[in-house]
């Protein structure tokens, strides 16, 4: 029977103990999806968005990269985990910015909030940068890809 890992034996909310796990090569990818209007996208030129701020991605995959790296801080029970590896592709598919992260690191536990933290921040990045030519942005689906290493694996 599956349970809540971050419930203790008194129904309290704790951190997983990973002491009793191996120390394993753990990768996960996640991708987030940003939906621009005609407008927005009518001003990207060779894939990207030059603006007052800078690069539209560019500065979304550092911003990625440093909420990856930060993600113990904003999710309670994370574990704090040193990435040995954060890696961001984007691609333009019609009016959608699809942002994709990779994390990865040789550890006791798995990387997933890393990768989906991380195409988030991006995402919401790209969300900020964009709003003043219009609100109607939609950060339509994040979600895992893939996972690797652990107990089990996961793909999309």
């Amino acid at each position: 029977m599956k349970t809540f890992t971050h419930l203790d034996a008194d129904n309290q909310p704790a951190m997983v103990d990973v002491s009793e796990k191996a120390i394993t090569k753990r990768t996960a990818t996640a991708q987030s999806i940003v939906v621009l209007t005609d407008e927005i996208m009518a001003n990207f030129q060779d894939g990207d968005l030059k603006t007052k701020k800078g690069s539209v991605i560019q500065t979304a995959i550092i911003a990625g990269t440093m909420g990856a790296k930060k993600t113990s801080e904003l999710i309670p029970l994370c574990h704090p985990l040193g990435l040995d590896s954060c890696k961001f592709t984007t691609e333009i598919a019609g009016n959608e910015v699809i942002i994709t992260c990779t994390c990865s690191l040789t550890a006791k536990t798995g990387v997933e909030m890393e990768a989906l933290t991380g195409a988030s921040i991006a995402a919401l990045t790209i969300y900020d940068m964009c709003k003043a030519f219009s609100h109607d942005i939609v950060i339509k689906e994040t979600k895992l890809i893939l996972k690797t290493g652990g107990k089990s694996d996961y793909k999309v």
